[in-house]
């Protein structure tokens, strides 16, 4: 039971409601280059992901009479996953599709703390009694305006959102750091495995030995040849070959698991569609899916997760530890010297991907990716002491964002512990004081 005096929804937020009828986007509207026209696929760990969001032009915005988001908006799911919110900030301009509902903080209301009341028992708990199975669970605004929550003192909201943000500025902090560590490793393996900008650096006249060169240190330089020929794949670096990805990477490796054994368990729905590590990982009796270890890289081959994205790194397991997930993954392992990462970096790629969508078979909505069609894909393959120092680069890199991943999981623990605890007031200002150093005024 809450400790605080009681209001509703309605007292604390307006709520915006996305543009319906004509003026709502059709097929046309969308373009590459445009507004972000947000839905509830674009909401992930609290914020807005614009990674893979999907644009308006600019007369289809203009067009819109509401919906239109501003800088620390709150979005929320009326429609699907219902409850599941995102922050706004970092956008300057979008309009949200008629999935979501724009909660917008009033003016004696602290936008941060009101994203951690939708997040509080009372609201959630609200969500799932709504939540009765049903395909599509649909949610109006009406009712959400009228959710009881508990009526904060502006003080108390700015301690509860200094303690709660600061976790959350950390675990965002780590998120960030992740994606350039992720964006070096695969810039590193684009570089030298597809574009093979060291042997062009070498063949253009950029490189002198004992010279300063941009890229690679000039010892480096020496384990790469100084010119390239011809191949059925076009010019590779002399001394490389192309080989079908089976020769280079086991595709659906052997795993052992015996039926009904515990083990973690990884789903589709909990695969990232960005970022090599998934946030939810559960174990359960094994029965039939895709086994892995750590060091496999765990592609989804069904439509639309592969378009989507859906790729992890396994690198949240034991020790010799196997764990499994659906059916619709396909399970990569390079072989020695490649290192692990190499294949994660290879799927991540849009040489790799396109490849994929393009061998998909079956009936409209439920395309998939035959194994055995791996066997047509072609890569360049460098000698045993390139490979090893490909290795010797990324493999720091995702041990840094393995650790920071552990971090932010931690600090969210700690979060998702005390969120209930000070919204409803059995951990008042004497703790949060405490949390904060006395700075909450």
């Amino acid at each position: 039971m809450s400790s605080f005096p009681r209001t509703s929804l309605g007292e604390i937020a307006d709520f915006v409601n996305g543009d319906r009828g004509s003026n709502y986007p059709s097929e046309d509207d969308f373009v590459p280059n445009g507004v972000p026209f947000i839905s509830a696929a674009d909401l992930a760990d609290g914020v807005v992901d614009l990674a893979g969001v999907k644009r308006i032009s600019r007369e289809a915005y203009e067009r819109l009479r509401s919906g239109k988001t501003k800088p620390g908006d709150i979005l929320f799911c009326l429609r699907g996953s219902l409850g599941k919110a995102g922050r706004v900030f970092g956008v300057p301009e979008a309009a949200i599709a008629s999935s979501l509902v724009i909660i917008r903080a009033k003016q004696t209301t602290a936008s941060r703390f009101l994203y951690y009341v939708l997040q509080s028992p009372d609201v959630q708990g609200f969500m799932d009694a709504l939540d009765n199975g049903s395909v599509q669970p649909n949610l109006s605004v009406r009712e959400i305006t009228k959710i009881v929550v508990p009526d904060i003192s502006a003080h108390e909201q700015r301690a509860i959102d200094h303690i709660l943000g600061t976790l959350d500025d950390k675990i965002e902090l780590n998120r960030r750091m992740n994606e350039t560590l992720e964006a070096m490793a695969r810039a590193l393996f684009k570089s030298w495995f597809v574009d093979f900008d060291p042997v062009r650096t070498k063949m253009d006249g950029r490189w002198r030995r004992g010279e300063s060169t941009p890229g690679l240190p000039n010892h480096l330089y020496d384990l790469f040849p100084d010119r390239l020929v011809p191949s059925e794949l076009g010019d590779i670096p002399k001394g490389w070959a192309v080989q079908p990805l089976p020769e280079v990477v086991a595709v659906n490796p052997t795993r052992y698991l015996r039926r009904g054994e515990v083990a973690p368990y990884l789903d589709m729905a909990n695969m990232p569609t960005r970022g090599q590590s998934p946030d939810v990982v559960i174990d359960r009796a094994f029965g039939s899916g895709m086994r892995f270890l750590n060091g496999d890289t765990l592609v989804a081959r069904i439509t639309p997760c592969l378009e989507n994205g859906k790729t992890a790194f396994v690198d949240f397991l034991d020790a010799d530890q196997v764990g499994w997930g659906s059916t619709e993954f396909i399970v990569l392992r390079p072989k020695p010297p490649l290192p692990p990462e190499f294949a994660y970096c290879l799927a991540r790629s849009v040489e790799f991907r396109n490849f994929a969508i393009q061998s998909m078979t079956g009936s409209s909505g439920r395309q998939r990716v035959p194994a055995d069609a791996l066997s047509q894909f072609k890569l360049v393959v460098g000698p045993r002491v390139i490979a090893e120092l490909l290795g010797s680069l990324i493999q720091p890199l995702f041990a840094r964002a393995r650790a920071a991943i552990r971090e932010s999981r931690t600090l969210a623990g700690i979060r998702d512990a005390l969120l209930p605890k000070l919204i409803s007031g059995e951990l008042r200002m004497e703790c949060a004081e405490r949390f904060t150093g006395g700075g909450t005024a």
